[in-house]
Parts: C-alpha cells; structure tokens; sequence
C-alpha cells in the first residue's frame, strides 16, 4: 500500500510553506510547528481513502491538501497556544467554533475569536498572557481557522503554482471540515468523505503525538484507546461515518500503521498496544 502518493521534493517545497517570517522579530523565521504532524497525517490519509476506493488522481490532490491542512496554524508559538487551550480544555472552554456556537449562540458567525477574549480577557491576564495581536493569533488558530487559513492560501498560491500545483475549491473546504462541518453541507459525497478521512486520520495521529500532546495540552501520556474513543466520539456525532472508522480500525489492526505511531511517539510501540492494534479487527 503506497502512504506516499506525491513526490518527496513537492512534499518538502509544501512543507517549507509552513515557515513565516516573525512579526515581532524582523528577519526571524518561524519555523512550522505541525510539520511532522502534517507529514505523518498525509501518510495515513492517503492508505485509508485508497482503501475506500478513491482514484489515483484524485488522492494525488487530496494528498496535497491534507499536507497542507494545518496551514492555518504557520506561525505557531506553542508555548503560547499550548498556554491557551490547555487552560481553556481544563476549565470546559469550547475551543471549536461549532462548540462555541452551540455554548454561546449569540456570537455572530466568524466572531467566536472576539466573543473568546472579551469573555476571558481577566483570566487570560491572571495567566500572564498578554492581549496584544500575538494573543490573538494564537486564538484565531483554533476559534478563527477559517480566516486563518484563507489568509494564508492566498499568501502561498503563487508559490504553489510555481511548484504545479492546481489548487481547487473542494482542497480547502475538506482541511475546515473538523472546524467547520456546515461548509460541506453540499459537497459531493466523495468530498465528505475525504473530509471525514482527513478528521479521522489528523486526530488519531494528534492523540499518539508524543511532542504536540506535551506542548499542547500539556499531555503526559499517549493512550491509543483514548484516540479509538475520540473517533467514537466523533462519529455518533454525526462528524464521521462508520466506513471511515473501520477503515481505519483496519489498517490499524493489519500493522499498516505501526510505524507511523511509532514515529509520532518517539519510541517504538510497546507489546501491549500492538496487541490491542492487532485485536482491532472488525472483518
């Protein structure tokens, strides 16, 4: 099973696109946070949507976007980030929009980022966070994504086209999919799909991420039931199908994904969680 389906020389140019000049430093380069993340998502996407049956050119492009799909966050400052949104996870703080939307409903539609640091802007202070445009960056990285990457799309086109690269409308609506299910209200079911695959996939990695889980959410542990779980979760949610799901259980359970985890772990798996891999089978 090929988990590269795009050359490796586009795939480092598409990863240098996650490297932005500092703001506060002049000629200071932010190097991408998320790349390996980004990397290893790419990879696991690409085995689960060709399971699914999905064509050669096609995954090509979805490739591409799942590549790309946390663009939006170029320019991470996870000690920063991580400060926020462990504080806010802690205290039962919605850190989606939708969540937002759903605890809050009076909060216009694309403002969950104003509406989060006016309601916390005293607890942010006792934390020692500053509210400057840094600050909010780091909020609009979660609560503003969609603002986020489309600022960031635009700033990268060119460079995409100079790499051949033809970006098309469908690539970025399936990287909002998890923040921003309602933009695929009347998508093709093949494009829900590869949004739900992307969401399934970019979450199993995140929960076996060793790095983003300490400097995140402040994470100490790794726990791949508690990442099966979460897609539970997520799917009587509505936000992914059963085929999704046992696609992925799967391939789990065939080993497909063994070094992957390993590599977003840092250490090689231990015998009792390949053992529970390996009773993932569902056919």
């Amino acid at each position: 099973m090929a988990l590269w389906l795009v050359p490796r020389s586009l795939v480092t140019q598409l990863m240098q696109l996650y490297d932005v000049p500092d703001p506060r430093k002049p000629g200071r380069v932010i190097r991408g946070y998320d790349r390996p993340h980004a990397r290893r998502t790419a990879r696991l996407c690409a085995a689960v949507a060709q399971r699914l049956g999905h064509s050669a050119s096609r995954l090509r492009d979805y490739q591409i976007a799942c590549l790309l799909h946390d663009l939006g966050r170029a320019g991470l400052d996870h000690t920063l980030f991580g400060a926020i949104w462990s504080w806010a996870r802690q205290n039962g703080i919605p850190t989606r929009p939708r969540e937002w939307r759903a605890a809050h409903p009076d909060t216009p539609y694309n403002r969950e980022t104003d509406a989060f640091l006016e309601r916390y802007a005293g607890d942010l202070a006792k934390l020692g966070i500053p509210l400057d445009q840094w600050t909010r960056q780091q909020v609009e990285m979660r609560l503003g994504y969609a603002r986020s990457l489309s600022r960031q799309l635009r700033t990268v086109r060119p460079r995409l086209r100079e790499m051949g690269v033809t970006w098309v409308p469908w690539m970025g609506r399936i990287m909002l999919y998890y923040y921003y299910p309602e933009k695929l209200n009347r998508s093709p079911a093949w494009v829900r799909e590869l949004a739900e695959v992307l969401v399934a996939c970019e979450q199993f990695e995140a929960y076996s991420n060793r790095q983003r889980g300490q400097d995140y959410y402040r994470r100490s542990k790794e726990t791949l039931s508690e990442a099966f779980a979460y897609l539970d979760k997520l799917r009587g949610e509505g936000m992914l199908s059963p085929p999704v799901v046992v696609a992925l259980r799967d391939l789990a359970a065939e080993g497909v994904f063994d070094g992957i985890l390993a590599e977003a772990r840092g250490a090689a798996l231990a015998p009792r969680e390949l053992r529970y891999l390996r009773g993932l089978q569902t056919t």
